[in-house]
Parts: C-alpha cells; sequence; structure tokens
C-alpha cells in the first residue's frame, strides 16, 4: 500500500492563500470611500447587468472584487439575512458590524474546511449621520476583517490605488471632487509604458450611500448622471497646463514704448582680440543697454586769413611806399627803380 504524500498545515495554508491571492490580483480594482454627503463606491466594470456594487439594507452597502459567481452567492446570503433580521426585531437592529461578521465566519470556515478557498474580498459600508460616523470593514479571502477609517481600496494593485488616493482623501470632499479622485486613483495603473489610463463613463460602476436621503440610502449614478461629473474632470485637466505655455511664450519679447510687441533683437557675436584690448565686449541680450557717454564739444574752426591784395604793376608795397614788391618775391627777378632827376646821387 503507497504511503500518501504529507503536507504540514503551514504549507497547505500558505498554498491556498496564494492561489486565492493570485485570483483577485487579476481582476480591476474597487474604490470606496467616505465623502461629505455619504459613502462613494467606484469600480471598474464594463457589464451592465453583472454588477460588483450592490445594496445590503438601508444604509449598508456591498462591495466585491474576485471571481463574479462566488461572491453574488455571499452577497445574497446576506440580503436574506438581513431581510430575516430586519422582519424579526427591528430595522435599525440590522447593522454593517454584523454583517460584516457574518462574512468572516462563513469565508474562514471556507478557507479552513473546503480545499479550494473563495477568491474574493468583500467591503461592507454603512453611512452614518456624519463622516466620522461611516464604518468601512475589509472582509479577505480567509475571514480576516479590518476597521477601514476613510476610504480603502481591493482587487488589482490595490497597493499603488491606495497610495493615490491617501494623498488626497479628505472627509469633506464633495461628491464631484470624490469621483475624481477615485477615478484618477483608478486611472493610474494598468497604462502603458506607467502612463495614466483615460476611462469613460460606460467604464465605471458608480453607486452611492446618500446620507441625506429619507429611507432606503442606496442609489446607483449612470447615464447622463455620470458623463457631466466625469467631463468637468477632464475639462480641469486639461485648462490647468495651459496657462505656463502661454506665460512662456511671451516672456522673452519685451514691450516697446508704445505698448505693442517688439520682436526680440538678435545678437551678434563679436569676439574681442588680445591685441586690442580696448575692443567692447558683447551686448548681452538679457542686459540693459548703457546709455552712451556724451562726446565733447568740437573744437572751433578758426576763420581763415583774408587773402592778400595782388602786387601793383610798379612793385610798391600796398601801403604805398617803394620796395621790391611781394616780400616773398624773388629779388633776382625785382626791376631796378631808375634814380629820380635831380636827386641827391
Amino acid at each position: 500500500m503507497a504511503m500518501q504524500f504529507y503536507a504540514s498545515p503551514d504549507q497547505i495554508m500558505r498554498d491556498r492563500s496564494e492561489y486565492a491571492r493570485k485570483g483577485i490580483t487579476k481582476g480591476r480594482s474597487v474604490v470606496v470611500m467616505s465623502y461629505a454627503d455619504g459613502v462613494l463606491f467606484v469600480a471598474e466594470n464594463v457589464s451592465k447587468a453583472l454588477h460588483k456594487v450592490s445594496e445590503i439594507y438601508d444604509r449598508i452597502g456591498f462591495a466585491a472584487v474576485g471571481r463574479y459567481n462566488e461572491f453574488e452567492n455571499l452577497r445574497a446570503a446576506g440580503v436574506r439575512m438581513a431581510d430575516l433580521r430586519g422582519y424579526s426585531y427591528d430595522r435599525r437592529d440590522v447593522t454593517g458590524r454584523s454583517i460584516a461578521t457574518a462574512y468572516t465566519q462563513t469565508l474562514g470556515a471556507i478557507f479552513t474546511d473546503q480545499t479550494k478557498p473563495y477568491e474574493v474580498e468583500i467591503c461592507i459600508a454603512e453611512v452614518g449621520s456624519a463622516p466620522s460616523e461611516d464604518e468601512l470593514y475589509r472582509i479577505t479571502y480567509d475571514g480576516q476583517v479590518r476597521d477601514e477609517p476613510g476610504f480603502l481600496a481591493m482587487g488589482g494593485q490595490d497597493d499603488a490605488v491606495s497610495t493615490a488616493v491617501k494623498a488626497k482623501h479628505r472627509s469633506d470632499m464633495s461628491l464631484t471632487e470624490a469621483l475624481h479622485l477615485a477615478v484618477e486613483a483608478l486611472a493610474s495603473t494598468g497604462g502603458e509604458a506607467g502612463k495614466p489610463r483615460d476611462l469613460e463613463a460606460n467604464q465605471l460602476e458608480v453607486a452611492v450611500l446618500d446620507r441625506a436621503r429619507k429611507g432606503r440610502k442606496f442609489r446607483r449614478i449612470t447615464g447622463n448622471a455620470l458623463t457631466p461629473l466625469l467631463e468637468a474632470r477632464k475639462g480641469k485637466a486639461a485648462s490647468a497646463p495651459a496657462e505656463p505655455e502661454k506665460a512662456e511664450a511671451t516672456s522673452d519679447i519685451p514691450p516697446t514704448d508704445g505698448g505693442t510687441i517688439a520682436p526680440a533683437p538678435t545678437p551678434t557675436k563679436s569676439e574681442p582680440t588680445d591685441s586690442d584690448p580696448s575692443t567692447p565686449e558683447p551686448i548681452k541680450p538679457t542686459d540693459p543697454i548703457k546709455p552712451a557717454e556724451p562726446t565733447k564739444p568740437a573744437e572751433p574752426v578758426r576763420p581763415a586769413e583774408p587773402a592778400r591784395p595782388a602786387d601793383p604793376v610798379d612793385g610798391t608795397e600796398p601801403s604805398g611806399k617803394p620796395g621790391t614788391g611781394h616780400p616773398d618775391a624773388d629779388p633776382s627777378t625785382t626791376p631796378e627803380v631808375p634814380p629820380v632827376p635831380g636827386g641827391d646821387e
């Protein structure tokens, strides 16, 4: 008789945990968060008939990731239990904590007793009279339950989605702000080369637990009610980078005195030589142009000397005295003056 293969309980539990986690990470993420007017559920889901987000009771919502047939059985069992308790006692006796406790016991027994565990994670949310009174419970595949304050993300790359939500989440956010944050966190993963994706309204499943609504708090946001909320986010993202580009385009063009825009002057390159130290350095475009130094006044032009009159024919000076004519004349060419008759010899 052949002996059966032995595996320790620790190894069996590790194998089951790894198997369940692989199945959960294959799906898309779900974000649940508390905001000023209630609790918001946002899931990536292209199907219009198979819902990841549903209602359990008056103030209690349900969200799940993983295998649809398994978490749908759990959702139906939770609805039956809540209806039975509310009918037997009072509607106020049905709380999110009691529903979460029942799911914890069921999933823990399945994980321990059965060979194949459930590949699901569940969120039970109950809306209160204020954001501080909202309750969010996260139940894992092995029956563990955690009370998450403010928000949670399940399935897919839940760590990256949780980090994106945690950076901007506030309890006083409006519905539009909360929806934009959830969509931004979901779109931050799964894109090509790490780039964010563009999620359309037909790719999302959105629902809320409305705090101000009477009676049943759960309602879905679809179609014409969802599209304007997403378009407002796209318009805001498209207009954000336009302002710095406009400022950068006009920052290098200095205005003229008349208020019109003049093109920037093109700088000319001139390198000073070592032989001529007096060569000025070229003016940089960004430096202000220094005013030219005032030039020294030119010396007054002296008037030209008047020209002397021409020499007389008889060789006398202009004053009428006899002489040799022009002072620059050659004496060899000066005619001799004949003696005056009757004068002294």
